[in-house]
């Protein structure tokens, strides 16, 4: 039998906890079976039980205090994380074979993980080994796609990890249950952007030539490949919950036994679909 996995990235403060808790609790409303798994060695406190955690096998204050070390908090981080990835014993005895086996990794928050260290990857691996089915769950904070640049360094960072990873990946725009009405309603032309118009409106402020043509070339890369798309999250709103769980479900093809349809993209002219109504749309679906 497979074995299905999240996991679930982002930087840090982007609700990475907060969406655990929430999935959590929505598998649980609907009588499904999962447990959450903390990666994160300098985590403090979670308001959900874990199958297993990290901190029982390294924690960063204690590599931070070690002085045949001598690190700082970020490169106590990434020191735990590669004793993580030379222990993956002991992640395989903390799981066992629990009913049901869905589970959602909380990650830690540090970038050099999903850009260039090879540990998220090896971690992809191993769990892969033991039959499990990885879908990343990248999570960006929607105050801080507010602006055309900052929502093209989300797309970017977004972007890094999928090439990294090489797994299904859902991007996420958590906290949109703390945007104002008019927020809300200006954000939602970055969950399916067109990027060729947000590039027109915008590339005009680059001074430089290069950048500009850098510009353009990324833009043209992200709008022709379809290569990253935004599901909102708000963890007030259960039918939204139930759209991301759908499509991560469907990467993973959770219940293949069962009859699974793909989850229809909204009407291709946002003007004709409100917020509310595009999302409800996908859920009838």
């Amino acid at each position: 039998m497979p074995r299905y996995a999240q996991l679930v990235m982002g930087p840090a403060g982007s609700g990475k906890s907060t969406y655990c808790s929430t999935m959590i609790q929505h598998l649980a409303n609907m009588n499904r079976s999962a447990h959450v798994v903390n990666l994160d060695p300098a985590a403090e406190h979670f308001d959900y039980p874990v199958l297993a955690d990290i901190r029982e096998l390294i924690q960063v204050d204690d590599v931070m205090e070690d002085p045949s070390l001598r690190f700082g908090p970020n490169g106590g981080l990434v020191f735990c994380m590669e004793y993580f990835a030379n222990n993956f014993d002991w992640l395989d005895e903390s799981l066992g074979h629990v009913e049901d086996d869905y589970i959602l990794f909380d990650c830690p928050g540090q970038i050099e993980l999903y850009t260039h260290l090879p540990v998220m990857k090896q971690l992809v691996e191993e769990l892969q080994q033991r039959e499990f089915r990885v879908c990343g769950v990248f999570l960006v904070d929607s105050q801080f796609m507010v602006e055309s640049f900052k929502f093209l360094s989300g797309v970017m960072a977004a972007l890094s990890a999928m090439v990294l990873l090489e797994i299904p990946q859902i991007s996420i725009m958590t906290k949109m249950d703390l945007l104002s009405p008019k927020a809300k309603k200006e954000i939602e032309k970055y969950l399916d952007p067109d990027m060729y118009s947000m590039m027109e409106d915008n590339v005009d402020h680059i001074r430089s030539k290069k950048f500009k043509n850098l510009t353009k070339a990324i833009c043209g890369l992200i709008d022709d490949y379809s290569m990253v798309r935004f599901l909102p999250f708000d963890r007030t709103d259960e039918e939204g919950i139930n759209i991301v769980l759908q499509n991560i479900d469907f990467s993973i093809q959770y219940g293949e036994d069962l009859e699974f349809k793909e989850p229809r993209e909204a009407d291709e002219d946002p003007d004709n679909l409100n917020y509310d109504e595009a999302f409800q749309d996908k859920v009838d679906s």
